[in-house]
């Protein structure tokens, strides 16, 4: 599995961006198993950058690749096909449905291309301590709480990728670093690659390669 970003800029940042940036206007490759950081600062595009991957917006020039098909070039259901199976997320802004409890929400998941019985739910949501929110309704979590839920949600599916766009802005050191663990041990068990954007360098998370955007 290979995804590879050739010359790709959003369509609202000017070209000389990509002078000063290390991922945007640039040519790069990035095989299963490896640890990626993007360093990305406030305005930097760092959202954008894990929508484009993800498909989820197509305001770019250039061309991002998985296995040599341009992302651009399948259709809404085929790419979400694909996504299915290939590439997971952990987004900024979590798109919890807050009137389904923590458990259904995570579940909900699994349960469109399962890749762990219902029980690893359980076992999951009391290695990160949100064991006894199971039953609880998304809206009535903290964030940081709901922060763990999406985490959790995101391991349900069999991935290649797991594209991370600050996923613990919400959380204490100690809780981030449980959730990184785990995210960890779930990508060394499918040799699948996590690319991690945020604003600062984390140090608890082992990057192959570091780049800043």
């Amino acid at each position: 599995m290979l995804l590879q970003l050739q010359q790709v800029l959003p369509t609202y940042f000017d070209l000389s961006r990509s002078l000063t940036s290390e991922v945007w206007g640039k040519d790069l490759s990035f095989q299963k198993g490896e640890l990626v950081k993007i360093v990305a600062p406030s305005g930097s595009g760092k959202t954008s950058l894990i929508h484009f991957l993800y498909g989820l917006r197509l305001e770019y020039q250039g061309t991002i690749s998985y296995n040599g098909n341009a992302s651009k070039d399948l259709s809404i259901e085929e790419f979400s096909k694909y996504r299915k199976s290939h590439i997971s997320i952990v987004l900024q802004d979590l798109r919890l449905f807050p009137e389904l409890t923590v458990w259904e929400n995570i579940n909900i998941k699994r349960q469109l291309n399962p890749y762990h019985p219902e029980a690893k739910i359980k076992e999951m949501a009391k290695q990160l301590g949100i064991d006894h929110k199971l039953n609880s309704l998304c809206r009535l979590c903290s964030y940081g709480e709901q922060q763990r839920v999406a985490i959790i949600r995101s391991l349900m599916q069999p991935f290649d990728f797991l594209l991370l766009d600050e996923p613990f802005s919400h959380l204490d050191n100690n809780n981030a670093r449980k959730a990184m663990d785990l995210m960890l041990q779930e990508a060394k068990s499918r040799e699948a690659t996590v690319l991690l954007a945020d604003l600062e360098r984390i140090e608890f998370f082992p990057y192959t390669r570091l780049y800043h955007l």
